[in-house]
């Protein structure tokens, strides 16, 4: 894992203004920095939510989407995404897709930490097994989408406040109900394929 990684930070027109340690971004009074968040899926369709590590700055413990980060200055997004997926999961996230960049958000958990975060989302296929970081996963599970996103609405004090957020935004759901959809019909057809065969 790298020591010392840098987050970018943002302007008010969303611009890279400079950067910090990441190890000093997060605070009371966070600065506007780029982030992003990652949904991954399994060929069958199920989406993988985690539980953050107890060891986490903000909101440890809370149940998340698949993984998130922070883009390292001058890495493209999904170069970022890979290597996010390997450094939380020791898998490695392919079909990358963008679902939204203009998801942004701000929240504070109760330690009086705050996000403060220009965060585009994105959908992937998970290729190979887990090999959760205890660092940074404490729990994780396979789930139905639907299941995840009706668990959202009726609890959604359980999750982080970024998920939330995401799952009540329909363009999000939109995505990411068409790359389920899209990865489980590739599937069915390989699947048909190779009984014919």
């Amino acid at each position: 894992m790298m020591k010392n990684e840098d987050v970018v930070l943002l302007d008010a027109a969303w611009q890279p203004c400079g950067t910090m340690p990441k190890n000093q971004v997060h605070t009371r009074h966070t600065p506007l920095h780029l982030a992003f968040s990652c949904y991954l899926f399994t060929p069958e369709g199920n989406v993988l939510v985690t539980r953050r590590a107890l060891s986490k700055t903000a909101w440890p413990g809370v149940w998340t989407n698949s993984f998130c980060g922070h883009p390292l200055p001058q890495e493209a997004l999904e170069q970022a995404v890979m290597r996010r997926a390997q450094v939380e999961l020791g898998t490695e996230a392919e079909q990358i897709t963008l679902l939204s960049d203009a998801f942004s958000y701000q929240a504070t958990d109760a330690s009086g930490v705050m996000e403060n975060e220009v965060c585009p989302v994105f959908a992937a296929h998970s290729k190979g097994a887990l090999y959760a970081n205890p660092n940074e996963v404490a729990d994780y599970a396979w789930v139905e989408l639907n299941h995840l996103m009706a668990a959202v609405k009726l609890t959604p004090f359980g999750f982080s406040p970024w998920m939330v957020s995401q799952l009540n935004t329909d363009a999000i759901i939109s995505g990411l109900q068409e790359y389920r959809d899209a990865i489980v019909t590739k599937r069915s057809a390989g699947d048909v394929g190779q009984g014919r065969q």
